[in-house]
């Protein structure tokens, strides 16, 4: 897709945020958004497989036209989101795509950059917070230790820090506890989360002892291997057996993050897609999803799952320590589902760490973002 700098776009209709002050303001040009999602959708003719729009269909209840028109606007937003949070810097409050992917949103502090951001067809919605404040406030909360308190992210369209916790009340504990202004965060009820031990694509087993799920496919330099999840193995724990290839975690962090990698054969043959349960997904880059769009994942137990992105930066509270800069989805997964691939489209986007809830009654489940897993470890990802 042809990228193109812009600070929003939209699509008619009011903004309906809670904090959103913008109520009344000159609605702004959905044709620009439109412009730019012809061309990716222009992009996407012929380059989706059939299963993707099949899935999204399903996932979502659209038809394949209307399916094509949501991979669209995610794209757009996709390269918004590498454009915005530099443009509008202090003021950046978040930039999500709307339940119906028909516009994408971007929150400022400052309403003078109303003008600018209508001008590049633009809705802005006028927030109260910056995200670098809110960010701040959940750091804040990292430095405490409170039992029942499992974690808190960013929900960019109540424009607050949501602090999730056994219940209510402990929550407010913690945000008192952090001295984090009641302005800034909310409190709410979750399950405590718990790891997800198995595979993404294809299932391994570690030292013949527990099995684990292969990420991406990746090489550091000239040596081949998989990214999955840190919780996974140590370093210097074998993958002895399973359906990927026998090899050693070079690797490996947790908790704090939950990322790993794993070094295999020199002649071992790596493959360039996922693991879908009834074909397979090409993988051709690891561009970052925006919050709202679409995402699908790949595990042993419950195969193919699909859901939208809710949050990122989320804050994971397990029994086994904390994790920090997860992302969080409604997608829904189970116990030996670890390791495994979270897809946009043909996007990689991380590896699943856990969550609660099943797939029966839905649930929460985080992944490990793959992009700190490759700068760190000098890895480059096999794609298509």
């Amino acid at each position: 897709m042809n990228r193109q700098r812009a600070l929003a776009v939209t699509a008619a209709g009011a903004i309906a945020t809670a904090l959103s002050l913008a109520a009344g303001a000159a609605p702004a040009s959905a044709e620009i958004l439109d412009a730019k999602a012809a061309d990716a959708r222009a992009d996407l003719l012929g380059n989706v497989s059939p299963g993707l729009i099949e899935e999204l269909a399903d996932t979502f209840g659209l038809t394949e036209s209307e399916a094509y028109d949501r991979l669209a606007v995610e794209a757009v937003a996709s390269d918004l989101l590498e454009e915005v949070p530099d443009s509008l810097d202090a003021s950046y409050a978040g930039l999500w795509v709307a339940e119906g992917a028909d516009e994408i949103l971007v929150a400022t502090t400052d309403r003078a950059e109303f003008t600018e951001l209508r001008a590049e067809g633009a809705t802005p919605v006028l927030v109260e917070h910056g995200l670098a404040d809110l960010e701040a406030a959940g750091t804040a909360l990292d430095a405490l230790d409170i039992e029942g308190v499992y974690g808190h992210y960013v929900d960019l369209e109540k424009n607050t820090l949501v602090v999730e916790a056994a219940d209510e009340a402990l929550a407010a504990q913690a945000i008192e506890a952090a001295g984090i202004d009641p302005d800034l965060a909310s409190a709410a009820t979750a399950e405590a989360p718990e790891l997800f031990f198995v595979r993404g694509g294809d299932a391994y087993i570690v030292e013949n002892s527990w099995r684990c799920s292969v990420g991406f496919s990746v090489r550091q330099g000239s040596t081949p291997g998989f990214v999955t999840a840190g919780h996974c193995g140590s370093a210097g724990d074998q993958v002895t057996s399973g359906e990927a290839a026998p090899g050693t975690f070079r690797n490996s962090v947790f908790p704090s993050a939950d990322r790993a990698w794993v070094a295999v054969g020199t002649s071992e043959v790596l493959y360039d897609d996922v693991n879908m349960y009834s074909g397979a997904r090409d993988v051709a880059n690891a561009n970052q999803a925006a919050v709202g769009s679409s995402i699908c994942r790949s595990g042993s137990t419950t195969g193919w799952h699909c859901g939208t992105v809710q949050a990122f930066n989320q804050t994971v509270n397990y029994a086994e320590g904390s994790v920090y800069g997860m992302t969080r989805t409604n997608v829904c997964a189970e116990p030996g589902d670890s390791g495994g691939s979270f897809i946009t489209g043909n996007s990689a986007q991380g590896m699943t760490s856990g969550g609660n809830g099943n797939c029966s009654s839905g649930g929460t489940t985080y992944f490990q973002p793959i992009g700190p897993a490759l700068s760190a470890w000098g890895l480059t990802l096999v794609t298509t």
